[in-house]
């Protein structure tokens, strides 16, 4: 087995047809960061209009993700995959947080979009790292909108249900088993679907074994196997888990774009999370959208009117 003919756009003709939209131009775009890390990105439409609208996906997730948000949207956009995802670096300090991933892909996006002010699109993790790339970049974002996150919510879910869906083996013998995997775990919604996330979120070694891109999926799975380490982890978070909150807040308060809040009637966030983002940022705007915690795969047409309505000045 091996990846040398797939091709990672062979989905999108399926999905824009099924929603009457063309096939936008889109092509994949590399960054080198200064300690020779890089990050990776989709661009989507005319290589001559100006980028405006730029996506971050969660923990877990890559660029792919946003697939058909995008085309509903018909928008010029960049679509990055995070550090430690998609074809982005890993990194060696497996710090994976809202700030840290924001200093990472700050000057990727800065060249990219030529230094152009964005409507910037943030779930989950994706989010709390749009939300301090706005904090400390003003001048790159000009609208926020994060979708089913916020200060003080996990962006990773429940730990012990990830670790249980990693622990095992760290590479397999086809991608059909790991679609056979995911579905047994209720994940991917129909078999179409969990294909499709499974063959954009995995690649195949050398050695003809298939693993997951992301670096989650390898750090999970050393700790399914290790119950004093994940333990251990686990303390470690929880102990960090309000200075991590208190980062995101500080972030948030500081970011001088409208800001819009996308929440998913059965996601992350609780009634009371909701009415505690409101009351720390009355400005904000609040789209409620029945879905799980992934709105960008549940309700693509619904999220991308709202990423319009920003991208248009609501």
């Amino acid at each position: 087995m091996s990846d040398a003919a797939f091709d990672e756009f062979s989905f999108l003709p399926a999905q824009a047809d099924a929603i009457g939209v063309p096939v936008p131009p889109v092509r994949r775009v590399t960054h080198r960061l200064a300690d020779g890390r890089t990050v990776s990105a989709l661009r989507y439409g005319d290589p001559a209009a100006p980028v405006e609208v730029t996506f971050l996906h969660g923990a877990g997730l890559n660029a792919h993700t946003w697939d058909t948000t995008v085309l509903h949207a018909g928008l010029a956009a960049l679509v990055v995959d995070l550090p430690g995802h998609g074809d982005s670096a890993w990194r060696d300090d497996a710090q994976y947080t809202g700030r840290t991933l924001a200093a990472d892909v700050e000057p990727a996006i800065r060249e990219w979009a030529d230094g152009r002010a964005q409507v910037l699109v943030g779930h989950s993790l994706g989010g709390l790292t749009a939300a301090s790339l706005a904090a400390r970049h003003p001048e790159l974002v000009r609208e926020l909108v994060l979708v089913d996150i916020s200060p003080g919510i996990d962006p990773n879910g429940a730990a012990s249900s990830i670790r249980a869906f990693f622990a095992g083996p760290t590479d397999w013998a086809s991608r059909e088993e790991l679609v056979d995997r995911a579905l047994s775990f209720g994940l991917g919604g129909s078999r179409e679907a969990a294909t499709r996330g499974v063959s954009l979120n995995s690649r195949v070694r050398p050695d003809g074994r298939v693993e997951w891109k992301h670096h989650f999926a390898h750090l999970a799975n050393r700790l399914a196997s290790d119950p004093e380490a994940a333990a251990a982890v686990d303390d470690a978070q929880r102990t960090g888990a309000g200075i991590l909150s208190a980062a995101g807040w500080d972030d948030l308060a500081a970011v001088a774009a409208p800001v819009t809040l996308v929440t998913g009637t059965r996601g992350f966030l609780t009634a009371g999370d909701r009415e505690e983002f409101l009351r720390r940022l009355p400005d904000a705007r609040h789209i409620e959208l029945d879905s799980a915690h992934n709105v960008q795969e549940e309700r693509p047409a619904e999220l991308a009117r709202a990423v319009r309505s920003a991208y248009d000045g609501r």
